[in-house]
């Protein structure tokens, strides 16, 4: 029997065994905690992937499961909730039993809202219509699974992807899951990696030749060859080609110039032949639904009847000859590629009639009309770009940042006059810098360019264009972009010089270049400490003088924060610098502050770089839980927004925390997705961030040679050894002095630390000063040792850094026991065994305890509550300490912009990990007072 025979009889689908058991295994998830519950159809076009959706859900329904459906289309990209629209229909009428806000918001997204219009200050914000659409969903849900299937997912508007994305992130326990078919290779970016990739790749040989004897009229011979070689295992394409040359009087021996086609663009022409065998009347009403977006149809329809007399048999025609489907007063293409074809084929002047004629039927939308009017001119015509301006407007105070990008550069391109598509161009790159697009920051910022000559505009579009190469991670090009552009304005225009060295700073951290540092330095230097925003000097000075610079940058930080009145964007930027200087505390008050403004009044997305941020500090300041929260968050955010380097500081701060508890396996895994595509040489200070993990990791599995070595290369090697990165190495040295103690690498490390003494003699931190005096103490070969321990733990400051600090305590108090000075010896270790165990180090908790005993302390437990809290993920972590404080499941799941049901499915997780049984044992087990 040949193989898939069974398959293809119960489907009809030919050469796809192994995409139709993903298919069955997906549909089949009885286990509502999979993760993640997306699944990507991809493939070129005509690959099949649309017959595949349509058998999942024909099959999921027979299930019992109820099935949304959104498909995109190129013409509706560009108009705001578009898709969700599609999606939501069959569910509208659940919108009324949403919570006032959000069923205001969502009602407001499709103009239809419920009261007066949304004013400048109360307008939905894209967070809380994507809450909208999720808590909608979770209910529908709730009395029956749900499958969102959203076909030619790569023509959806960003709007609705980022309200499919959001959602899919945020189902983890329900049964809910969201199928995606896309053309080509790029996946949406607002899905991240959270997605599991079902490929539909051309079929082979002999699955292609199945296809084609299949069909109604096969062809033979030569012809045969022919069909199969121009088809190129495209299932669409063997169908078609079948079908096109079926009646063919001779061989198609040769293709001619199109053999060098593209394959869309072969099949694009074939439609096209096709059509030339229609009635005249018939291609004209299908010009009208192919201009038409699938919420115009109707409209389609009306004006296809007032322009060309179509009636049903028009329509028919199309119909018979596989063209369309014609569904409840609907107009279906049976493949995108067919509605391209109609559209492409026809001339301009026939789809400025179509198009016209769709405006005047859309007099009453603004919006839909605006696009039609648009699409229908060639030339400039201001009324025109100022109805695409309006537009832009409404869907900027709906949230649809990308859509509002998008009418005001298509308003741009129809300005008459240069300084207003200029103006126009520069409104549309903050929009599309809010909407997370730096590339089409960079491509915005082209266009002010060729539109104007105005000194003010075009340097200002430098400026962002150097912002878009620092945002993409494109290090080399954005440091040569804006540090020529410095140098040029720095004498003349020290303000804006200051920008592009503010937008240039993080780059220059990033890669820890130290020619790059100097030349920054030296601009620096050029600009005076008063101009400016003062939080951009101390941010810049930081950035790239965290020690030489320090007490100039705290006395300009101190003077920031005599001013209390601060927008979320300053907080960030001051706290991001406070965090660089070791002023932790300040960062986190800082940070902190700034994220609860931020999820309080802004849109979802916009915080990665804060959360991972917030991360890093609250790791170092030892509240773990909450770091590891707040990485999640960011990681995720950083996922939906296409913002890589905050995606991998949250990954650090989530390896370390793993490598720090003990779990050396997720350890390692996670950092190696931190770094993995990163080259060492433009991401010093991420390297030498993992590097310490992977010594942590090394070190917690008794792999001491590793651990020194991995530590080691923090430093160069020779007679002055060198930071690698001129700020993330130097705290690595007190572990280096450590692991250099366990291998005998004793004069080595002191190599490195003289050198460490030698180049911040005069400039240490705080905290700098404690991880230097413990290195001392551990590689003193003199009676210095124990005034190094004790001028360590001597200066209070250092209690915030809490783990840092138990270290010094438990080594110091490992020292007095080995030289029998047990009773002080005990209560070092017992300071240190306390703070392990409220953190949840469960490897320093283990040594810690085993000294102890070792001086004849009976140490219970050693640790054993927190083990339970190990147990637990970072967001099951963070939904049990809500809960404890007596917050409801929907409360927290406003605060989490998480359903109801999603805290309960967490919830019901934790339970047995803690050891308890209901919710009113929470605050015990969390405190370590539980059973």
């Amino acid at each position: 029997m040949v193989p898939g025979d069974d398959a293809e009889r119960a489907t009809g689908i030919v050469g796809r065994e192994a995409e139709l058991t993903c298919l069955q295994e997906f549909l089949s998830a009885v286990h509502p905690d999979v993760e993640p519950a997306t699944l990507v159809v991809q493939g070129e076009a005509g690959s099949g992937k649309s017959t595949l959706l349509n058998l999942a859900a024909r099959q999921a329904s027979g299930r019992g499961v109820r099935v949304l459906r959104c498909a995109g289309h190129q013409g509706e990209r560009d108009l705001a909730f578009a898709g969700l629209h599609q999606l939501l229909e069959p569910v509208r009428d659940g919108v009324h039993a949403l919570p006032p806000a959000q069923r205001r918001a969502l009602l407001a997204v499709f103009g239809c809202g419920e009261g007066g219009p949304w004013t400048e200050q109360d307008r939905p914000e894209r967070l809380l219509i994507n809450l909208a659409v999720l808590t909608l969903l979770s209910e529908t849900a709730a009395e029956e699974p749900l499958l969102l299937l959203a076909d030619d997912a790569q023509w959806l508007d960003a709007c609705s992807l980022d309200a499919l994305a959001f959602v899919a992130r945020r189902v983890s326990g329900e049964p809910v899951h969201l199928l995606m078919g896309v053309r080509g290779e790029a996946v949406p970016r607002q899905f991240g990696t959270d997605f599991v990739l079902l490929p539909v790749p051309p079929l082979d040989g002999e699955a292609a030749e199945r296809l084609l004897d299949a069909q109604p009229r096969a062809p033979h011979g030569r012809l045969r060859e022919h069909v199969l070689r121009q088809a190129a295992g495209n299932p669409l394409a063997l169908v078609e080609l079948a079908r096109a040359t079926a009646g063919a009087a001779h061989p198609l021996a040769s293709a001619g110039p199109a053999e060098t086609l593209p394959l869309t663009a072969r099949l694009e022409d074939m439609f096209a032949e096709r059509l030339a065998g229609l009635p005249t009347e018939t291609r004209r009403v299908l010009l009208f639904a192919a201009a038409a977006d699938a919420p115009d149809m109707s409209a389609a329809l009306l004006a296809a009847a007032a322009s060309a007399s179509a009636d049903v048999d028009t329509w028919s025609v199309a119909e018979e000859a596989g063209l369309i489907r014609l569904e409840s007063g609907r107009v279906v293409f049976r493949h995108p590629l067919m509605r391209s074809a109609i559209y492409g084929s026809a001339s301009f002047t026939a789809r400025r009639e179509v198009h016209l004629s769709l405006a005047r039927m859309l007099d009453g939308d603004p919006d839909r009309r605006a696009w039609h009017m648009a699409a229908a001119t060639l030339v400039p015509d201001e009324p025109i770009a100022a109805a695409l301006e309006e537009t832009a407007g409404r869907a900027r105070r709906r949230g649809g940042y990308r859509v509002a990008a998008a009418a005001l550069e298509r308003a741009a391109e129809l300005s008459p006059e240069g300084t207003q598509r200029a103006r126009r161009l520069l409104e549309a790159i903050e929009l599309a810098m809010n909407a997370g697009e730096p590339l089409w920051v960079e491509q915005l910022a082209a266009g002010v360019v060729s539109a104007t000559d105005d000194e003010a505009m075009l340097m200002t579009a430098r400026l962002w264009t150097g912002w878009a190469l620092a945002a993409t991670t494109r290090q080399k090009a954005a440091l040569s972009h804006l540090l020529p552009l410095a140098e040029e304005v720095v004498k003349t225009a020290p303000v804006k010089a200051l920008t592009a060295v503010g937008h240039a700073a993080i780059v220059v951290y990033t890669t820890g270049d130290e020619d790059d540092r100097r030349q920054m330095l030296d601009l620096l230097d050029r600009i005076p400490l008063d101009a400016g925003r003062d939080f951009d000097q101390v941010w810049t000075r930081a950035c790239c003088d965290p020690f030489a610079a320090r007490e100039t940058t705290l006395e300009l930080l101190r003077r920031c924060l005599a001013d209390p009145d601060r927008k979320v964007d300053q907080l960030t930027i001051m706290g991001g610098a406070a965090w660089v200087l070791d002023e932790t505390a300040t960062a986190v008050r800082l940070l902190g502050t700034a994220m609860e403004h931020l999820q309080a009044a802004t849109t979802v997305g916009s915080n990665a770089t804060l959360g991972q941020a917030l991360a890093l500090a609250q790791f170092e300041t030892g509240a773990w839980e909450a770091a590891w929260a707040s990485a999640e968050d960011a990681r995720r955010v950083a996922a939906e927004n296409g913002l890589e380097m905050a995606g991998r500081a949250a990954l650090f701060v989530a390896a370390a925390l793993l490598a720090l508890r003990g779990r050396s396996g997720e350890a390692r895994k996670t950092i190696d997705r931190a770094v993995e595509g990163v080259d060492p040489a433009e991401s010093r200070a991420l390297g030498v961030r993992a590097s310490w993990v992977r010594a942590a990791v090394a070190g917690a599995e008794g792999n001491h040679p590793l651990e020194y070595e991995l530590l080691r290369s923090v430093f160069s090697v020779g007679p002055d050894p060198r930071p690698v990165h001129y700020h993330a190495s130097y705290y690595a040295i007190g572990d280096l002095a450590a692991a250099a103690v366990r291998v005998g690498k004793q004069q080595d490390a002191a190599q490195v630390l003289d050198a460490v003494r030698r180049q911040l003699k005069g400039h240490m931190s705080p905290r700098m000063q404690l991880l230097v005096r413990r290195a001392g103490a551990l590689l003193a070969e003199d009676d210095s040792t124990e005034e190094l321990f004790a001028a360590a733990l001597r200066d209070p400051a250092g209690e915030q850094w809490p783990f840092e600090r138990a270290v010094v305590l438990l080594e110091y108090g490992e020292w007095l026991r080995r030289r029998r000075r047990t009773t002080e010896a005990r209560t070092e270790l017992a300071g240190a065994l306390t703070v392990f165990e409220r953190l949840g180090a469960r490897p320093w908790v283990e040594r810690t305890a085993a000294e102890l005993r070792a001086c004849g302390v009976s140490v219970h437990g050693d640790g054993g509550a927190s083990r339970g809290i190990d147990r637990l993920t970072p967001q099951q972590l963070q939904i049990a300490r809500l809960a404890a404080t007596g917050l409801t499941n929907r409360q927290i799941g406003e605060r989490l912009l998480l359903s109801a049901r999603t805290i309960g499915f967490h919830l019901y997780q934790t339970y047995p990990k803690l050891g308890i049984t209901n919710r009113a044992q929470l605050r015990d087990a969390l405190s370590g007072r539980g059973g």
